[in-house]
């Protein structure tokens, strides 16, 4: 649409600029003969940034729409200077040409108007919801072009009422008008090649990651722009302590939330862990650091006389020979002295990682059922809400939830809980684990 628009415009202005001799008509004719490169460079840059990204270029072909805004802008700038230095002969004298201002010519200032309206509003519309950084140029392009032949009107208006100069004095304000709008045009787009910071995204990306409950710990967010889309260089730090899968998880929060503050945007988060506070964490993210070794609980820190001590039980692979387990445990206490130089010593209990292996659901309608039921009835003083078993390798396994006060602590549940869980295990020894879910 905009390159017919702009053969039509050419073809209208040059005719009657020639037929008047109205400089401010040809500065026009010459302004869209720019629109014209220019919708044929926005056609071109438009196609190469929708190809995918490849190998050659990683993140797209969308700096291609900035590379042809650069160039419109460019190419405006040319022309301003040019129907400026004209305008300028005119009013200086040098050149004297008498401007006919007739009623054909007001007419077709009319008509184009009408035509860069329409074509502006396009372009707007487009820009808008394709996100283009060239379609945006265009239309601003197209918006100057509707302003400049305003003014051309009202310079031939007072070209009618006798004041001759007024068709200079015109054209000259086209190219004033142009000249700004090319500056403001290479600005942006420069900005954009140069990666600078867009503000207005990145307080959107930043008030995203705010929001995320819990709270991520920002610590680097580096954000730049192209054709259209927003690329997001996200840091954040988690718990020394956290596990693989939930520095995982945080991560594609952060991620869904800048999406979703700007759509279509490209996200990649960086997890780092915090630096540990305390000997319990410190020992326990040493002990981690280290390979082969799955999980680390019980972690206990001992205050002595003489210094201080930490025992923890470690999971590795129940694959493993002693001997590399043995390799693993030295290399953990080594790991933790380091971190902790206050640690004297280091006791290790060693544990196979239990691997996924076949279970089978028990009908949890037999003597154990029964006992357990009671169990809750007399501790809790009502039914499980929730009561299964699952035999396993290691013998039968209960699980069970109870419905507590909502108003008790958390302590008070945890310590309800350990009460059931004794009971079974005392009334119950052919019941290998109990396994009690508290809820309100």
């Amino acid at each position: 649409m905009s390159v017919l628009a702009a053969v039509v415009l050419i073809a209208i202005k040059l005719a009657t600029g020639l037929a008047t001799h109205s400089l401010g008509l040809l500065s026009e004719a010459l302004h869209s003969g720019t629109d014209l490169v220019a919708a044929l460079l926005t056609f071109f840059a438009v196609g190469v940034a929708a190809r995918p990204a490849d190998k050659g270029h990683s993140y797209g072909h969308g700096k291609a729409e900035h590379l042809a805004a650069l160039a419109e802008g460019a190419i405006l700038v040319l022309a301003s200077i040019f129907v400026a230095f004209r305008a300028m002969q005119r009013l200086a004298g040098s050149t004297d040409t008498h401007v006919n201002a007739a009623w054909y010519a007001l007419v077709v200032i009319v008509v184009v108007i009408v035509i860069d309206a329409s074509r502006a509003l396009v372009s707007w519309r487009a820009a808008r919801q394709l996100r283009s950084a060239a379609l945006e140029s265009n239309a601003l392009h197209f918006s100057s072009d509707l302003l400049g032949s305003a003014a051309v009107l009202v310079g031939l208006l007072f070209v009618r009422g006798g004041f001759q100069h007024a068709d200079s004095i015109a054209a000259l304000f086209v190219a004033a008008l142009v000249l700004v709008a090319a500056a403001r045009l290479m600005r942006t787009n420069v900005d954009v090649l140069m990666d600078r910071v867009p503000v207005e995204a990145e307080a959107a990306a930043r008030a995203a990651i705010a929001d995320i409950t819990p709270v991520v710990d920002l610590k680097r967010l580096r954000m730049r722009e192209a054709g259209g889309r927003q690329f997001a260089d996200v840091v954040i730090g988690v718990p020394a302590g956290a596990a693989v899968g939930q520095g995982h998880a945080a991560a594609d929060q952060v991620e869904e939330a800048v999406q979703s503050a700007l759509p279509r945007s490209d996200v990649v988060v960086h997890v780092e862990p915090e630096k540990a506070q305390g000997i319990r964490d410190c020992a326990q993210a040493a002990a981690l650091s280290v390979g082969r070794v799955r999980e680390v609980h019980n972690i206990n820190v001992l205050l002595l006389d003489g210094g201080t001590e930490v025992s923890l039980h470690l999971k590795l692979p129940g694959d493993l020979p002693l001997e590399e387990a043995h390799e693993v445990a030295e290399h953990v206490e080594r790991e933790i002295r380091a971190a902790v130089p206050s640690v004297t010593a280091v006791q290790t209990h060693l544990e196979p990682l239990t691997e996924d292996e076949h279970v089978r659901a028990v009908e949890a309608g037999g003597v154990e059922a029964g006992d357990v039921r009671r169990i809750v009835r007399e501790e809790v003083g009502r039914e499980p809400r929730e009561l299964r078993f699952l035999q396993t390798t290691e013998g039968l396994v209960a699980f069970l939830t109870l419905g507590l006060d909502p108003g008790a602590s958390l302590a008070d549940a945890h310590a309800r809980a350990s009460e059931v869980e004794a009971r079974i295990r005392n009334e119950h020894p052919r019941i290998a684990d109990v396994i009690v879910h508290t809820e309100p």
